[in-house]
């Protein structure tokens, strides 16, 4: 099995949108598919993400509020998941509750060091 990150980005204009009615029984979906993942031996690890941040560069002597991207390009949140192939993550992917407010999920093969 190989190692693969799946990092979420977008929705979060629906979701803001959300009575929080909707927004637990959203939560539940996320809940439900990551236990039947990790049920399945796929789940590795994987939180939501805090909204603010830092962006470090030139060794530390910048250092500004971030992130910068539209909202629709914050990463909100990520997952590490086993699958046999790049294929084999992608189609574990396509049952994510993202997609159901337009949000998109960059999946990654984790390279070993």
């Amino acid at each position: 099995m190989t190692k693969f990150l799946y990092l979420f980005r977008g929705g979060h204009g629906v979701m803001d949108k959300l009575s929080n009615e909707e927004k637990q029984a959203h939560m539940q979906q996320w809940q439900t598919w990551m236990q039947g993942l990790a049920q399945e031996g796929k789940l590795v690890d994987g939180l939501p993400l805090g909204g603010e941040g830092k962006v470090v560069e030139k060794r530390g002597s910048v250092i500004s509020d971030g992130p910068y991207a539209e909202g629709k390009e914050i990463v909100g949140g990520y997952l590490i998941v086993n699958a046999e192939n790049l294929d084999g993550a992608v189609d574990i992917s396509k049952g994510c509750p993202i997609f159901e407010y337009g949000g998109n999920i960059e999946v990654r093969e984790i390279l070993s060091m």
